[in-house]
């Protein structure tokens, strides 16, 4: 039997999940539930670990997965939260994965080449995003529709949402998101920077998932859109 907030705890962390395939930071899990303080959900993390509801990933930064839901509540399964271990090989088009007409049933199991377009910042932010350097093959079913790229995470400030140095992140390429999403973001035409965005009145705020770092809060002038995260891949 699981108490009110433990069972709201477990909802969001499927929920979040389920959207994104990414888990909910612990700041958000904090105000999801109206919490003053992150002990009280470090508190309830170790009891639906201990009841074998989710389970801590190790070697990622509060990284969760759902194991299971109380009866009558599991609905659709959250996507995991399981980073693929995939080779990198030279590429020749210059172009962006396009959007794919449906396949034919061989055509789905076929790997699509998502071109790595340089580094990105989850950290102080770095130069603008580069042109193309390779190319990453990943099963359709990581994708879904539109135009997607990679690029390759250096830093530190996403470590609570799962995100590490070193990680590729794959952004499918849209320039509008929701608040709560994690997205490239251009500041300033000059820099490109892996963030939470949140929207503060008429305002954009570039959200860290690392207490280390400040939250900027800039102008919509001063801050473009270049893509949201979808998936996420890691070598070992």
């Amino acid at each position: 039997m699981l108490t009110r907030k433990q069972h709201e705890l477990l909802r969001f962390i499927q929920e979040r999940l389920r959207e994104s395939g990414v888990p909910p930071s612990f700041d958000e899990m904090k105000d999801a539930l109206d919490l003053r303080s992150k002990s009280g959900i470090h508190r309830l993390i170790m009891a639906l670990e201990e009841r074998g509801f989710i389970r801590r990933l190790p070697n990622r930064a509060r990284a969760l997965e759902v194991i299971k839901m109380p009866d009558g509540l599991a609905g659709p399964q959250p996507r995991r939260f399981n980073p693929a271990v995939v080779q990198g090989g030279l590429g020749s088009q210059p172009s962006l994965a396009k959007p794919r007409p449906a396949p034919a049933d061989d055509d789905a199991r076929s790997p699509v080449a998502i071109p790595v377009m340089g580094r990105i910042a989850a950290g102080t932010p770095i130069s603008a995003i580069q042109s193309r350097s390779h190319t990453v093959s990943l099963p359709p079913d990581m994708l879904g529709s539109g135009e997607h790229y990679a690029l390759e995470v250096r830093g530190d400030s996403m470590v609570e949402a799962g995100i590490l140095d070193g990680d590729t992140v794959i952004i499918r390429k849209q320039d509008t998101a929701n608040t709560g999403d994690i997205i490239v973001a251009l500041i300033d035409e000059e820099e490109a920077t892996l963030k939470r965005l949140r929207r503060r009145g008429s305002s954009i705020a570039l959200e860290a998932a690392n207490p280390a770092y400040e939250t900027r809060v800039l102008g919509p002038d001063r801050v473009k859109i270049q893509g949201r995260l979808v998936n996420l891949l890691r070598r070992y």
